[in-house]
């Protein structure tokens, strides 16, 4: 099971740290990842790490602005976000997969849990 939390209003230019706990899984073996859907658009990949967190990426719309982390004891991946823009208003799901993170993570089916979303709204 994952539960992510953490989300809510922001001014454009703020920041905001989402988490993700998870439960039921090994954690410390899994990938995790971030997506996010906006009204009216398809889901997309946001970050993922591997489960050293040695390798991470980004989509190009978050690099440089948005770090994902994550911290193995505590069970739980993060998603630093900074420098938050009116475009980045969506709702923020993270997943896990038992795979090694590759190119691939960018797309949906590559990961086999999902957990429920947290919105993120972003006021300009």
């Amino acid at each position: 099971q994952l539960q992510a939390s953490g989300g809510g209003l922001v001014q454009a230019g703020g920041s905001l740290r989402l988490s993700c706990a998870a439960s039921g899984v090994t954690f410390s073996t899994y990938t995790m990842g971030w997506f996010r859907q906006a009204p009216g658009k398809a889901r997309e990949f946001v970050a993922g790490i591997n489960w050293t967190g040695s390798r991470t990426d980004y989509s190009d719309s978050v690099r440089g602005r948005f770090t994902i982390s994550r911290d193995n004891a505590k069970n739980t991946v993060y998603l630093q976000m900074n420098s938050l823009k009116s475009e980045d208003t969506a709702v923020y799901s993270c997943a896990a997969t038992g795979r090694v993170m590759d190119s691939l993570a960018t797309r949906s089916q590559f990961w086999g849990y999902w957990g429920q979303g947290t919105l993120v709204t972003v006021s300009s």
